[in-house]
């Protein structure tokens, strides 16, 4: 089952990239910041302007960088995604086993973990490096159940690597595991582990490489302008906080979390939620609406523990359904409810009539392994950004930051029929009259609304 989900999830998200519907954001983000470092150089994404550890210190990139050093593809990204979200199946099957379920019913936990509509929803969303954290996280608890105190240590640890909000979920997991699994140790090393990387990653790493600080803390403005200041109103300022908690947003975000999973969340078991709660907060008192559905990797982190409320349901008898056919079906109905399979069939076949002019374009912008820099810099769309990112400067049209100039690019590839996330046709208008007015370069393609103009030597 894990080999057959891998290979699904490998090929939906490869056919989304070769459809143009991977953007620089978060897929060219990660990929140019680990070609860089693969070849040596800073990982400075050059779209964002910043070192990539000036994000969320995912340090994890470092390790995926040896792959590049092999060969440089972005496939490997979806290739890592694909295998780490379905290999969350094996830590779940073994933790029903664990808990004394029957062989049928571990099987049907962990089909009940590969049909859970954000694993699917996530694997088509780019790329995000806390997809590795998910079956280390399942893992390290079955590590820590098993008093595996050494494979426990290591879980975290490259949990911690892969995103600076996973700390405060491996810190709410120690005393998780202090105070209901009465796991001392592990519990203890989770929780000073957890505390230790969020204060060095908030407070040293992240404004070191990004001098504002963490970036995300923009999205709780309403509660103050640092992070302490933040977490400091959310006990200062209650009434700012029930506002959110007590919401129709919140509620329709909470159903839509535990819809493939009511069957068995049982009530007495829901202490098992605690290592889920800052995750569950974050969301939940965002002013970014993406943080609250079930296609962004913003609820990542609450998904082992929602399945470990189903199986010490299960394994209790206190699930209102038992039997492992209607689990399976149960998470089956609500996979065809909840998952974006539709997406090819619809949304991702939008660029079609451009698709073939885009790879022409792009097959003609070179690149060389020797020299990078100007002669190899390239401003185009969002869309079409991630499938230039092995080089140090390239750049996608944005309103927010619309170009001043195109004399440090050596290509300019456009779509007017289509001009991208956060543009306009204005703004691709615009920058095509720029282009063909500048001496200086010359169209070297035109098809379909596509057009790809060579700054000369």
């Amino acid at each position: 089952m894990i080999a057959i989900a891998a290979l699904i999830f490998l090929l939906c998200s490869s056919v989304r990239h070769g459809l143009f519907q991977s953007s620089a954001l978060d897929l060219g983000y990660f990929d140019q910041a680990i070609y860089l470092i693969s070849q040596g150089l800073p990982p400075i994404v050059s779209f964002w302007g910043y070192h990539v550890m000036g994000g969320h210190a995912d340090w994890i990139i470092y390790g995926i960088a040896g792959l590049y050093k092999l060969y440089p593809s972005i496939y490997w990204l979806f290739a890592i995604q694909a295998i780490a979200l379905a290999m969350g199946a094996l830590p779940s099957w073994h933790l029903a086993r664990q808990a004394r379920l029957a062989p049928p019913q571990a099987t049907a936990i962990a089909l009940v973990y590969l049909l859970y509509p954000l694993v699917f929803n996530l694997n088509l969303f780019d790329f995000h490096p806390e997809v590795i954290a998910l079956p280390l996280l399942l893992s390290a608890v079955l590590a820590a159940r098993g008093n595996r105190v050494g494979w426990f240590t290591l879980c975290i640890i490259l949990s911690l690597g892969c995103r600076d909000a996973l700390s405060l979920t491996i810190a709410a997991m120690g005393l998780w595991l202090i105070a209901i699994e009465k796991k001392g140790e592990c519990g203890a090393i989770a929780l000073s582990l957890g505390t230790a990387w969020f204060l060095i990653a908030t407070q040293a790493v992240i404004p070191h490489f990004r001098p504002g600080g963490v970036e995300s803390v923009s999205r709780y403005a309403y509660l103050g302008e640092s992070l302490f200041e933040v977490i400091a109103n959310i006990f200062l300022k209650p009434h700012l906080v029930f506002s959110k908690v007590f919401s129709l947003d919140t509620l329709v975000y909470l159903l839509f979390l535990v819809i493939p999973l009511a069957w068995g969340l049982s009530v007495r078991h829901l202490l098992h939620l605690l290592p889920a709660v800052p995750t569950l907060a974050m969301n939940i008192l965002s002013d970014l609406p993406s943080q609250r559905d079930l296609l962004h990797q913003y609820s990542l982190p609450a998904l082992p523990f929602l399945l470990l409320v189903a199986i010490a349901s299960l394994a209790a008898n206190h699930t209102w359904i038992k039997q492992p056919r209607w689990i399976v079906l149960w998470s089956l109905v609500a996979f065809l409810a909840l998952a974006k399979y539709e997406f090819f069939g619809s949304k991702y076949l939008t660029r079609l009539d451009s698709w073939q002019a885009t790879r022409e374009a792009i097959a003609l912008i070179q690149t060389s392994d020797q020299t990078l820099g100007l002669k190899e810099s390239v401003l185009t769309t969002s869309y079409i950004a991630p499938h230039l990112t092995h080089r140090a400067r390239l750049e996608y049209t944005k309103l927010i930051a619309p170009p001043r100039q195109l004399d440090e690019f050596r290509y300019v590839l456009l779509n007017l029929q289509d001009p991208g996330w956060a543009s306009s046709p204005e703004l691709a208008q615009s920058v095509l009259q720029t282009a063909q007015s500048n001496p200086q370069f010359r169209l070297e393609y035109q098809r379909d609304r596509v057009y790809l103009f060579v700054q000369q030597p």
